[in-house]
């Protein structure tokens, strides 16, 4: 969330899994270390999820590679998935036993990722779509829906980080782009994923980042600050009914946000 200099998908990856251990304590040990299974699926075809074909529902005993199809209640979405901590997230559900839904803009992270996760005997489903494209996130969720019936868990990783710049120099364009990614995408997606998650007793993730009042942060601190501020919302109005809501705040880590 940095910037930082270009760094290769190897390396960025690796330095995003250190910054994955800080946030252990938050989210291994409250949801993701509940009765894992190994897996030992052996390589197959990469699963796509594209907005232009919709997903036929599968039934009950349909084989999923050489697994059952994963239950609602091991399904991960990770929207940006494709680089940085969101693939290093996607990345390790995959391979302790989650079955992977991962967003992203770039094909060839996402591809990466599916090798990683693969490798290790994990499955996942690949969909290259933007987050701000309504329509495609009203497909993923309805696609989700339909082929699983619920989801139990999304981890909310996608972001738009505005070059630094002051205040009195803000980019108008830079600023809607923020804001089509940091606050409508998710406050379009918390309404389409809400049911699914509470009908699996899943959690939603969000990432939060805290640069709202900083030197030159002026456009990410504003709109990052306006997500969380959406998520709090809705992890007090689901309190008692859930979906549960995490909020969790990685330590500063290098990835290619910026480069």
């Amino acid at each position: 969330m940095n910037a930082v200099p270009p760094r290769t998908m190897t390396a960025r990856v690796e330095s995003d899994c250190v910054g994955m251990r800080a946030l252990e304590s938050v989210i291994w040990r409250s949801f993701l270390c509940q009765g894992w299974r190994n897996l030992s699926a052996p390589r197959r075809r990469v699963n796509h999820l594209r907005p232009a074909r919709p997903l036929r529902a599968r039934p009950a005993n349909a084989k999923w590679g050489a697994m059952t199809a994963p239950s609602a209640s091991r399904l991960a979405l990770v929207t940006g998935a494709s680089r940085g901590l969101g693939f290093a997230i996607a990345a390790a559900l995959g391979v302790r036993g989650w079955h992977v839904v991962a967003v992203g803009r770039t094909v060839g992270g996402l591809e990466e990722l599916d090798d990683r996760i693969s490798a290790a005997g994990g499955t996942a489903t690949l969909a290259p779509m933007d987050v701000t494209d309504r329509g495609a996130m009203e497909h993923l969720a309805a696609s989700i829906g339909a082929r699983w019936g619920g989801l139990g868990l999304w981890v909310h990783s996608a972001i738009q980080a505005a070059p630094l710049s002051p205040a009195s120099h803000i980019d108008a364009k830079e600023m809607e782009k923020s804001v089509a990614t940091n606050l409508r995408a998710p406050a379009a997606l918390i309404p389409l994923l809400d049911p699914l998650l509470r009908v699996a007793g899943g959690t939603a993730l969000f990432l939060d980042d805290p640069r709202a009042g900083e030197k030159f942060f002026g456009t990410y601190g504003a709109t990052k600050a306006a997500q969380i501020a959406l998520a709090r919302s809705w992890q007090a109005e689901s309190a008692r009914i859930g979906p549960r809501v995490v909020i969790a705040t990685p330590r500063p880590m290098p990835t290619a946000t910026r480069a």
